[in-house]
């Protein structure tokens, strides 16, 4: 059979067809898309493989029709960074009139930098690399466009002149929001949610947690157990 004969069975609209990249649907907020995407590429760092990720948007705030609760995400940061310490993130430091109230720039940059005119996935997955740590460790709002860019200008390969160019007329917009179509089915599952070409699929993988009450109410996220192997097992599906 040939390649292209294997690929006409492809849902492009859920996942790559290339065999060797990674889709990941997840909310530049959502910390264990957050952590997952750090096993993801900690593993291919250590393995020298030269992975390819396609950043696609599980937007929270459409599907919740409100911001993220900053209390909501300070709890998972801590579960998550208190778990795993190898992340560097920190609280929140900035002062609170600067935590950014919406994710859609900054995800909308993302769909725009993987434009192969401006960087393609590898370009896009530095972007969306870049947007996370700032966020995370240094207490950066990236809902600015100010800030994107400065971020866009230190990927190597972005280019972030025609990253700002292609923002100002409205470039990732349509695409997140046809994501978010997307997102809404049932083939989605949340933020994270992990596909192949070659048939692997999983939310949140590695991560075992429950709150411990409704987040409004007291509860707190307890994360039981986390098991990085999963992107050693998907890696060895893409690179033996």
């Amino acid at each position: 059979m040939e390649a292209n004969e294997r690929m006409a069975g492809i849902d492009t609209d859920l996942v790559h067809p290339d065999p060797r990249v990674i889709t990941v649907w997840s909310d530049l907020g959502c910390p264990w898309a957050s952590l997952a995407l750090h096993t993801l590429h900690a593993a291919a760092a250590r393995r020298e493989v030269d992975l390819l990720i396609d950043h696609r948007a599980f937007p929270l705030e459409l599907f919740n029709r409100m911001p993220t609760p900053k209390y909501i995400l300070d709890a998972e940061v801590v579960a998550v960074a208190g778990h795993r310490t190898e992340l560097g993130w920190k609280a929140w430091s900035a002062s609170a009139a600067t935590y950014p109230v919406t994710m859609l720039p900054p995800m909308e940059a993302v769909q725009a930098a993987k434009d192969e005119a401006i960087g393609g996935l590898r370009g896009g997955d530095e972007l969306d690399a870049a947007l996370r740590r700032a966020f995370y460790v240094e207490s950066r709002c990236i809902s600015i466009p100010s800030e994107i860019l400065d971020l866009a200008a230190e990927c190597e390969h972005v280019d972030a002149d025609a990253l700002a160019a292609a923002l100002a007329a409205g470039a990732g917009r349509k695409e997140l929001y046809r994501q978010w179509e997307v997102a809404e089915t049932p083939r989605v599952q949340g933020s994270p949610h992990l596909f192949t070409a070659g048939g692997r699929a999983a939310h949140n993988p590695g991560a075992e947690y429950h709150w411990t009450g409704r987040p409004d109410q007291g509860g707190f996220p307890r994360l039981e157990r986390y098991d990085p192997q999963w992107a050693e097992d998907w890696l060895d599906d893409l690179f033996g």
